[in-house]
């Protein structure tokens, strides 16, 4: 496939390279869009893995990986794989020094210290990684529409469940009328069918989306319900329904993930909304 992007264009930092990812997210073939949700979604990974590791990580041949550097412009993998390793030396020095910082130094402590210290680490990180990107103005149309909103609906599943549970608590703290998506009856979709363009709703979700969050999210959508998004990558399918998204990325400790990023984006988002309303 040929490229339509020049040498002398070609992005030479990772804010530039997502940027012509997401450009170009509507057109690119359905591997292409498999391999660009997941090199978004894991920089690292796509950084310092091989090409048949990522490959394999992504779901893909490796060919595939050659294919999507091209069509971004890159003469080969190697190219593109040269700005996710620049992106790591500029924010957290070597590779080495990040796993040895997330993994603590044993001598002299315990494994339960350890353990905890790399928790620590990864939450540190996940609230760095978040604060870097989450826009002023998205940030500022997130507020907006939910403070316009008659009723709050919070829909999230398995590991985002405590954000919604949070924020239901929170919202009912400061007299903002909200509704937790949890009916163990099963009547969620009935519940949902009394949303309105009126109201809004939060949808938060990370990869392996939950499908009932993403379906939900994609019914209110069509019934021009505002949503607003907390998920992990331009790719995920809540990013598709939402008016309004945040790509909340955590780090993770032994492949157990942070959600600390998350909470602090979701209780600025509470606590920003009540202090909107104030002022109507």
């Amino acid at each position: 496939m040929g490229s339509t992007v020049s040498q002398a264009s070609l992005p030479q930092d990772f804010d530039a390279l997502r940027a012509l990812i997401l450009d170009r997210r509507q057109l690119l073939p359905k591997r292409l869009a498999q391999i660009a949700a997941y090199a978004l979604g894991n920089p690292d990974e796509i950084a310092f893995g091989t090409a048949a590791s990522i490959a394999q990580s992504a779901g893909v041949q490796p060919s595939t990986l050659i294919r999507f550097a091209q069509h971004l412009g890159f003469d080969g993998f190697t190219s593109l794989q040269s700005v996710f390793r620049e992106r790591l030396r500029e924010r957290q020095g070597s590779y080495e020094e990040r796993l040895s910082s997330l993994r603590g130094d044993t001598s002299g402590l315990s494994k339960n210290r350890v353990i905890l210290n790399g928790f620590l680490t990864a939450a540190s990180q996940s609230i760095q990684t978040i604060s870097r990107s989450v826009e002023d103005d998205v940030l500022e149309r997130a507020v907006e529409v939910l403070a316009q909103a008659e009723t709050i609906y919070l829909i999230a599943r398995r590991r985002s469940y405590p954000i919604s549970a949070y924020m239901a608590y929170a919202f009912g703290k400061l007299k903002i009328r909200n509704q937790l998506i949890e009916s163990t009856a099963g009547i969620d979709p009935e519940i949902l069918s009394f949303a309105t363009p009126q109201d809004a709703a939060i949808a938060i979700s990370f990869s392996p989306y939950a499908s009932a969050t993403v379906e939900h999210a994609a019914a209110l959508a069509a019934r021009s319900v505002p949503v607003v998004a907390i998920t992990d990558s331009a790719f995920s399918p809540l990013a598709q329904s939402a008016s309004v998204w945040f790509e909340a990325a955590e780090g993770d400790f032994s492949g157990f993930r942070s959600l600390s990023g998350t909470m602090a984006l979701a209780m600025a988002l509470t606590v920003s909304v009540a202090e909107r309303r104030r002022s109507l």
